[in-house]
């Protein structure tokens, strides 16, 4: 009696690893965004934020440069960096023009937010185009903290909040054209030699990030 024939297997989908500067703030925000909108990724693991002790923009992009090129990884698979502009020894930005430029040469992608990461999560309560020089400058003379309060957390911002970040998803659509919005404004207002995004304040594209995380978990879906 001839076998029966199952059903062809499915190419595995392309696996979207992420690797963050920060230790906690940035993958508490994605882990969010990824249980509120891709709750399944629990299971299927087709975007993964990588466990690293890099912490400068240099280092996370050689990480996943390595990772890559490495045999054990497929080609299909993507990579993103999350860092911010702030940091001493990359303040005058050839260290950021040379993470930005290794990465894009190695097509690994870079989430910037300029001067930190809070760039983006002001976005999700208000559009500003205020710069600011470090992320505590931002902190005290934002609306950052009067935002948040209005949110129910009465202490205001704090780092590493994971009941804050899935407070802060759910306006993600507020932030994205927030934050699209303020970039186009900054960069008509930039020197057309000066617009890479290390180079614009304030500046982010965490919403490339999440769309890339969207088509990657609807890839698996399809």
């Amino acid at each position: 009696m001839p076998r029966s024939r199952g059903k062809p297997l499915r190419p595995l989908p392309p696996v979207l690893h992420i690797y963050c500067e920060g230790e906690k703030t940035e993958p508490n925000y994605l882990n969010s965004y990824l249980d509120k909108y891709h709750p399944t990724n629990k299971r299927l693991r087709v975007i993964k934020i990588e466990k690293t002790r890099k912490n400068t923009p240099c280092q996370l992009v050689d990480e996943a440069v390595n990772k890559k090129k490495s045999k054990e990884t497929p080609a299909i698979d993507l990579f993103w960096v999350v860092y911010d502009r702030e940091g001493e020894n990359y303040s005058d930005g050839q260290l950021h023009a040379k993470a930005f430029h290794k990465a894009k040469a190695n097509n690994v992608k870079v989430a910037l937010s300029n001067v930190c990461f809070e760039v983006w999560l002001l976005c999700h309560l208000e559009y500003s185009t205020a710069q600011y020089s470090c992320y505590d400058d931002l902190k005290h003379n934002s609306n950052l903290d009067n935002k948040i309060k209005e949110l129910g957390f009465p202490s205001g911002y704090t780092k590493f909040d994971k009941d804050l970040c899935k407070a802060l998803v759910e306006k993600v659509t507020t932030a994205k054209q927030n934050a699209i919005q303020m970039n186009q404004a900054v960069i008509a207002g930039s020197s057309p030699s000066r617009r890479d995004p290390y180079q614009l304040s304030p500046f982010t594209n965490v919403p490339d990030l999440l769309d890339a995380i969207d088509a990657a978990a609807n890839t698996k879906k399809s």
